[in-house]
């Protein structure tokens, strides 16, 4: 009698935690080295520091960091249906910087992240758009047609936009490492304090 109590209670833990447990609001950051933290020990990337502010706001939330260091749009595009076996709520959106550092056509790039946006939104996953400016070494023209690519997706496919993912961190020593490309943990840290506001809408709707 002892033993079917004991079955009954633990059944009973079981059925109660998993509600709490389908609650938690899912987020994937989706993205190449700076969201994966070149450089950086796993617990100082963006995407961890992103999850600590918002649970230190009450937000039930897991941030999953599927960022691969080295990844364009094109790579992206063939690993994102594998990716969202997560089952995520809101997709962090953050490809285009190996683009623009390769020189690759904005027009490729631009096809990869529609194709991109538009599998995430058949399966109703919303998205925060996370943009990139093209270095601008690489002259105007090519700058012009690049910074381009996310005002335009926002409008066509009506996405929010974070303009620029390192916006406060780029071209500042002191918040990169000693490539000048990739955040240190303090440039980290102002990436996710800086998104903060932008995610916490999405969790109240």
């Amino acid at each position: 009698m002892r033993l079917i109590k004991v079955l009954l209670l633990t059944f009973l833990f079981i059925f109660t935690a998993l509600p709490a447990m389908a609650d938690t609001y899912k987020i994937l950051a989706f993205g190449d080295s700076l969201t994966a933290g070149y450089g950086l020990s796993q617990d100082k990337a963006f995407p961890v520091l992103l999850e600590q502010n918002l649970k230190a706001d009450g937000y039930d939330v897991a941030v999953i960091n599927a960022g691969v260091s080295g990844e364009t749009t094109s790579g992206g595009l063939s690993r994102l249906d594998w990716t969202l076996q997560h089952e995520p709520d809101l997709v962090l959106l953050g490809l285009g910087a190996n683009d623009a550092l390769r020189k690759i056509s904005p027009d490729l790039a631009k096809e990869n992240l529609s194709k991109m946006i538009e599998k995430l939104q058949a399966k109703d996953i919303d998205v925060l758009l996370l943009g990139m400016y093209a270095p601008p070494n690489f002259g105007a023209e090519y700058g012009d047609q690049f910074n381009a690519i996310f005002p335009a997706l926002t409008e066509e496919y009506d996405v929010k936009l974070y303009p620029f993912l390192l916006e406060g961190v780029a071209a500042d020593r002191s918040l990169n490492q000693d490539d000048g490309l990739h955040p240190n943990e303090k440039g980290a840290r102002i990436i996710a304090d800086n998104l903060k506001p932008h995610v916490i809408p999405f969790l109240k709707d």
